[in-house]
């Protein structure tokens, strides 16, 4: 009878449903890796179904490398943080799970609380296929000691911004630091009210804008009142205005809490991004995606796990540990007292009421390099700027 019960009882556990792991590749490091390392254990304890198991790919680009060759072995994530320039190729290519059936369930008072923007940005062609996660905007970070000793004012527009940078320079330092970066550039064009993309899914590389913009750019080289930094060397430029060699940087708002920790030599001053009466910023981040190989169960786990993250407390635990903008506006008021610590952080999110989607073309996540070659051409190589940028037109006009 004893041994009939025991059987009984190992019969019973095998009916009981496996725990379902989810694998979580991201490119966030520093305490915002650590952050998510922290979700995933709270929400592993918080329940038994799934255990989300999370690993670091790498910086945007390199985790896009490694999951090419992941989706080509077999060995894709079950959940992918997909940077939103890399996000319509992965639709397109079709390695993406449509996730309508999985985010009707939600309550309409839960999705109305998310800012328009990022919410809508993971649907593309009328079918969701991303979920919001990390939404940034670039800012301009500046050294406000040496603004304040020269009297000058922080550029809310492109030609103080010139003036500031070339009054800024000195034999020992330069008053700005061009990071050779897409979206950077991107933000240059759309803050003068242009686009890197037409309507109609065209590059629009060579629109007054872009041409305004880069020329800016070369006279603060030819003026030596900027330094050029390719991405390859974005580690320098860093270091280039921790240590005062430069004055003024655009960079994304996630990069706050990497500045504010190393710039203590100075007070760190941070500005929206200078604009003209109907300039606009673009957003940046990434969307969470499930790959197409992840079967329903796994679906369903990568899913609950996003609900988790979302909520109001989460959200302010990953808004303090990473400085993006908080995606629910009902998050806004438990974070009041951390914009009060410092206002510049208040200055800076409320860009997202101007922000506006990164253009949602496939391609682009190839055109992109071409922009960044074109720059680096221009900035570097002393290729005549309108050049530069035809050519990069030409280039991108070629991509099938």
């Amino acid at each position: 009878m004893k041994r009939l019960f025991v059987l009984l009882l190992f019969s019973l556990a095998g009916l009981a449903p496996a725990q379902v792991t989810v694998t979580f590749w991201h490119s966030m490091d520093g305490p915002a890796g650590e952050a998510i390392e922290g979700f995933a254990r709270a929400f592993n304890e918080s329940q038994s179904a799934y255990r989300v198991e999370v690993r670091y790919a790498g910086d945007y680009r390199e985790a896009e490398t490694k999951l090419i060759a992941a989706l080509r072995t077999g060995s894709a994530p079950t959940l992918f943080q997909a940077e939103i320039a890399f996000f319509p190729r992965l639709v397109a290519e079709g390695t993406l799970q449509p996730l309508d059936k999985l985010t009707a369930g939600l309550e309409p008072d839960f999705v109305a609380d998310f800012y328009p923007a990022p919410w809508n940005y993971g649907v593309v062609n009328g079918v969701r296929y991303g979920l919001p996660f990390n939404t940034s905007t670039p800012v301009l970070f500046y050294n406000a000691d040496a603004l304040r000793a020269k009297h000058l004012p922080v550029p809310a527009d492109w030609a103080t911004f010139e003036d500031d940078a070339i009054k800024l320079t000195s034999r020992r330092s330069k008053g700005f630091i061009a990071i050779l970066d897409s979206w950077i550039f991107e933000a240059m064009v759309t803050s003068r009210g242009g686009t890197l993309v037409t309507a109609d899914g065209r590059p629009n590389f060579d629109s007054p804008e872009a041409v305004d913009a880069l020329e800016m750019l070369r006279r603060l080289v030819d003026k030596k009142a900027a330094i050029p930094r390719n991405l390859a060397e974005a580690q320098f430029a860093q270091l280039d205005f921790v240590r005062t060699k430069g004055m003024m940087v655009f960079a994304s708002i996630a990069n706050w809490p990497a500045a504010e920790k190393y710039s203590f030599a100075f007070e760190l001053g941070v500005a929206p991004v200078p604009r003209t009466e109907n300039g606009k910023v673009p957003m940046g981040g990434a969307e969470l995606v499930i790959l197409k190989g992840a079967s329903p169960e796994e679906a369903r786990g990568a899913f609950e796990f996003w609900k988790f993250l979302m909520k109001p407390e989460n959200i302010v635990t990953w808004i303090e540990a990473s400085y993006y903008v908080p995606l629910r506006k009902s998050v806004v008021p438990l974070l009041e007292s951390f914009y009060a610590e410092n206002p510049y952080r208040k200055v800076a999110f409320e860009q997202i009421a101007r922000a506006v989607p990164r253009p949602r073309v496939p391609q682009f996540a190839v055109w992109r390099d071409y922009l960044d070659e074109a720059m680096e051409k221009s900035l570097k190589g002393r290729m005549d700027p309108r050049q530069a940028l035809e050519e990069a037109q030409r280039k991108a006009l070629e991509v099938k």
